[in-house]
């Protein structure tokens, strides 16, 4: 089947049935950026617009999965787009926070199935991401000179950002939900479904 104006075509035979798309938007970050502090607060503040999710919700089954194996990220990235989709058939957009970055998704056929894709960077200074990242208990913690490149790598990379060092909580929430309300303003309904 192939997306085409709110409807999934079958390009053999012509059936078609409603398969509206809706955008997958993306709050990115290097570890220590926020996103976890910034999710359950996110998600309350959008609900019933969006669906609010952390990319980590799908690791468990994946571990099962790979049976002892590394995980294949790949697979997640891709039933995470598949989720959107799902989604998309009720008229949600999803909200997906992970540390993740357009190149991420660009060989993904499940891309054909959200309307478009959007980045929004949670940032803050290198210093202030070491203090984070060392106060973490030991299972949270990360390779901290890793982090730190991956965010300058994102920070020249994904244009929208929000500084989590200048704003508390409640401030964060707020900016990343006006881009979320943004976004969606101005995102086309092309992909919804014709009434026929």
């Amino acid at each position: 089947m192939e997306p085409a104006h709110g409807r999934a075509v079958c390009p053999r035979c012509g059936h078609s049935e409603a398969a509206p798309r809706e955008p997958l938007l993306v709050v990115t970050g290097a570890s220590g950026s926020g996103k976890t502090t910034v999710f359950a607060p996110l998600a309350r503040e959008l609900g019933g617009a969006a669906a609010v999710f952390d990319i980590d919700y799908l690791i468990d089954p994946f571990a099962i999965q790979a049976n002892g194996s590394a995980l294949n990220w790949k697979a997640i990235r891709a039933a995470w787009l598949s989720v959107a989709a799902g989604l998309g058939q009720s008229g949600l957009p999803t909200v997906l926070l992970g540390p993740l970055a357009p190149f991420h998704f660009e060989e993904l056929e499940q891309t054909r199935w959200v309307s478009s894709m959007h980045f929004l960077l949670l940032d803050c200074p290198d210093a202030i991401r070491r203090q984070r990242l060392e106060a973490r208990p030991p299972w949270r913690r990360r390779d901290i000179e890793e982090q730190t490149s991956w965010g300058a790598w994102l920070r020249e990379n994904i244009h929208d950002s929000v500084d989590t060092s200048r704003a508390d909580l409640d401030e964060t929430v707020r900016s990343v939900s006006a881009w979320f309300r943004s976004v969606c303003s101005v995102t086309s309904p092309q992909d919804r479904p014709r009434r026929d």
